[in-house]
């Protein structure tokens, strides 16, 4: 008998306290598609840079919170529990914070 091919984890278990840096776990990797688990613990981008992706990015913050602004929006966008952001490729962004109290857990997908 083969293992079995349905896959199944908890997203919110084994979430560290404190990082140094943040945590990216692939959880899934699929035609046209990765899906990740971040975790960050007060983590942010380094001052100047901008990701600027070629591909979409989704991602939903599951616990904790987290600013992330977009390239010429004046403030970032305030993420918590259940907000999700839609990038399209090229559109330059940035995670100006996250949570430092409490670990901040995001769910990704990168689609080509």
């Amino acid at each position: 008998m083969s293992a079995d091919p349905v896959k199944s984890g908890d997203l919110l278990a084994d979430v560290p306290a404190r990082l140094d840096k943040e945590e990216t776990a692939v959880l899934a990797e699929l035609p046209g598609a990765r899906i990740e688990r971040i975790v960050s613990t007060g983590q942010a981008s380094p001052p100047g840079f901008w990701y600027d992706q070629d591909w979409t990015e989704w991602f939903v913050v599951l616990s904790g919170s987290a600013g992330v602004r977009i390239e010429g929006e004046e403030k970032p966008r305030i993420l918590a529990p259940g907000g999700y952001l839609e990038i399209p490729p090229r559109v330059r962004h940035r995670v100006d914070w996250t949570d430092a109290d409490e670990p901040t857990v995001w769910l990704a997908v990168h689609a080509k």
